[in-house]
């Protein structure tokens, strides 16, 4: 008998199937082996498509970074892995790397005022009317989203608190950050924005969406309501 003789998926418990693991379970609850047996599809006479998927994932110590550098070739040296198998394999390798290099730019993640300054530039430098922005953020501060809320004249703009946190709760957000922009150039909030940002600061501890800052944009600099602890 091979030594890679197995039982082959059919024959297995349906919640136990890759397809139907899936569909029972949701694809996080599915193994590296098990993803790629849905990619081939069946094994070899002598190995199911999970077995076969595991043999090869032990050939690069289970490293799918390994795995994403062998060409269609290399992966035709397994027993049960022609050349369709083997595209669908590198295929669904680079769609991988491809949202990876897409991800990394969007995923900023906010340590500080500063970063959230840096972020806003592109949206508000330069702008001549107001604009109110919330920046949505994942548990661990990575950005999730930036939404423009509303926008306005020179001296004020409206912020629709139920329209505020409808986005934060829709998007999943953990946290969000209130930025909006003075075209004065005044740095120095008014009392608007203070009864505003305790508002919003209230509102969002009662929906556990906490509001971490509020940021008063200009070009020359900015106002963290935060830094200057007002939150």
């Amino acid at each position: 008998m091979d030594a890679y003789q197995s039982i082959k998926i059919s024959a297995l418990a349906e919640e136990e199937r890759p397809r139907e693991k899936l569909l029972l379970k949701g694809k996080g609850a599915l193994t590296d082996a098990e993803l790629i047996a849905i990619l081939i599809g069946s094994g070899s006479r002598s190995l199911s498509a999970v077995d076969l998927s595991r043999h090869i994932l032990s050939s690069v110590d289970h490293d799918l970074s390994a795995l994403a550098k062998l060409g269609v070739k290399d992966l035709q040296k397994f027993k049960g892995i022609g050349e369709a198998k083997a595209i669908a394999i590198v295929s669904a390798l680079e769609l991988g790397r491809r949202r990876k290099a897409v991800d990394a730019p969007q995923r900023k993640k906010i340590s500080s005022s500063q970063d959230v300054y840096e972020l806003m530039k592109a949206e508000l430098m330069d702008e001549i009317v107001e604009h109110f922005f919330i920046i949505l953020l994942s548990r661990a501060n990575h950005v999730i989203r930036k939404l423009l809320i509303s926008k306005g004249g020179m001296s004020g703009t409206i912020a629709d608190p139920k329209l505020i946190f409808k986005y934060g709760l829709e998007n999943n957000a953990s946290s969000m950050i209130l930025v909006h922009n003075h075209p004065s150039g005044n740095l120095k909030p008014s009392q608007a924005d203070i009864n505003l940002t305790k508002k919003l600061v209230e509102l969002g501890r009662n929906l556990e969406l906490p509001v971490l800052d509020h940021l008063i944009f200009a070009d020359v600099g900015y106002f963290s309501f935060a830094d200057e602890a007002m939150i």
